[in-house]
C-alpha cells in the first residue's frame, strides 16, 4: 500500500526539476544538439567550424537583442529585415575606396535605421496604431526605399576598411566581438539602469506603469529607436560580409530574430525575458541551421524545420503565459 504522504516528498522534487528545466533547459537542449551533431559529423566540433557558426549567428543575434527590447514592452517589430537592407544600401553607397572616412557610411547607415525606428515609435505611441500594423508598413516602406536609393541594383566596390569589419581580430571574428559588446551593453541597460526597469514595468502592466509615474511613451520610443539602431548595426556587418549593399538583403531576418528572442525566454506578452536568453536562442538556431547544412539537408526542408521551431516556441510562450 503506497504511503499517503508520498506526494509530499515527490511534489517538491517535481517542482524543483521543473524550475531547473525552465532555467537551464535551453542550455541543456543546446548541449544535446551539439553532442548529437558531433557524433553525426566528427569534424563538427573543430575550432574552424565553431568559428563559422559564431560568425553566422552574429547578425541574427544582434537583431534579436534589438527586438528583445521591443518585445519586453509588449510590442513587436516586423521591419528588421527591411531596415537591414536600407542600411546596407546607404552604407555601401558611401563606403567606396577613397570617398569618405569610414565613420561617414557607418553613421549614415545606422542613422537611417534609427530614424525608421523612431517613426515606428511615434506612430505606435502617439498615433496609437498597433505595433504589428505599424512595423508591417515600415517593412514595406524601408524595402521600397532600399530599392529606390539603389536603383534596384547591388552596390559594390567597398573600401578595405569597410571589409575589415567582417574580418578577424586575434583569431576571433570581429562580428562576434561586436555581438559581445552589444550583448554586454544591453544587459547593463536592462539589469542596471532605470530605463531597463521601466521597460519591464511597461511590458508587465502598462496601466500600472503609467499610474506609477513612468513615462510609457518615452520607454516605448527608446525601445523602438534602439531596435532600429541595432538593425542598422546588423546591416553594416552584413555589408562587410557580403562586400556589397543589396536592396533584397535581410529577407525573413525579422522572423529569425523574433524566434531567437522567444526561444530564449522573452515573452510575446511583454515583461519577461532578457538578453542572455536571446543570445542563447540565436545560438541554438544557428547551430541547428549549420548542422542541417553539414548533414546535406535540402534548403526547402530546412525552412520547414525552422517554421516548426518558430511555431513551437510561440506555443510554449503562450502556454507559459496562460499558466501565470
Amino acid at each position: 500500500m503506497p504511503c499517503p504522504f508520498e506526494w509530499k516528498t515527490t511534489a517538491p522534487r517535481i517542482i524543483i526539476v521543473a524550475a531547473w528545466l525552465k532555467r537551464f533547459g535551453l542550455v541543456l537542449a543546446l548541449v544535446i544538439i551539439v553532442a548529437a551533431l558531433g557524433v553525426a559529423k566528427p569534424g563538427y566540433l573543430e575550432f574552424g567550424n565553431v568559428v563559422i557558426v559564431a560568425r553566422q549567428i552574429s547578425i541574427n543575434a544582434i537583431l534579436a537583442v534589438g527586438v528583445t527590447f521591443v518585445l519586453l514592452t509588449g510590442g513587436v517589430d516586423l521591419s528588421l529585415g527591411s531596415l537591414v537592407a536600407l542600411t546596407a544600401v546607404i552604407t555601401a553607397m558611401f563606403a567606396h575606396p577613397g570617398a569618405y572616412p569610414l565613420i561617414v557610411p557607418l553613421f549614415l547607415g545606422i542613422a537611417a535605421s534609427m530614424a525608421c525606428g523612431a517613426c515606428n515609435g511615434v506612430v505606435i505611441t502617439f498615433g496609437r496604431v498597433p505595433p504589428f500594423i505599424t512595423t508591417l508598413g515600415m517593412m514595406t516602406i524601408a524595402r521600397g526605399l532600399a530599392y529606390v536609393i539603389s536603383g534596384g541594383r547591388p552596390t559594390a566596390d567597398l573600401s578595405p576598411a569597410m571589409k575589415r569589419i567582417a574580418g578577424d581580430l586575434a583569431g576571433i571574428p570581429i562580428p562576434v566581438l561586436i555581438l559581445a559588446g552589444v550583448a554586454l551593453a544591453t544587459w547593463v541597460i536592462l539589469a542596471r539602469t532605470r530605463i531597463g526597469r521601466h521597460i519591464y514595468a511597461v511590458g508587465g502592466n502598462e496601466n500600472a506603469a503609467h499610474a506609477a509615474g513612468i513615462n510609457v511613451r518615452r520607454v516605448k520610443m527608446f525601445a523602438y529607436v534602439l531596435c532600429g539602431a541595432l538593425s542598422g548595426l546588423a546591416g553594416i556587418v552584413l555589408v562587410a560580409r557580403v562586400e556589397s549593399g543589396q536592396p533584397d538583403a535581410g529577407l525573413g531576418y525579422e522572423l529569425d530574430a523574433i524566434a531567437a528572442a522567444v526561444i530564449g525566454g522573452t515573452s510575446l506578452s511583454g515583461g519577461v525575458g532578457g538578453v542572455g536568453g536571446t543570445v542563447l536562442g540565436a545560438l541554438l538556431i544557428g547551430v541547428i541551421s549549420n548542422g542541417l547544412d553539414l548533414l546535406n539537408v535540402p534548403y526547402y526542408y530546412q525552412q520547414i524545420i525552422k517554421g516548426m521551431i518558430i511555431i513551437g516556441a510561440v506555443w510554449l510562450d503562450r502556454r507559459n503565459a496562460t499558466r501565470i
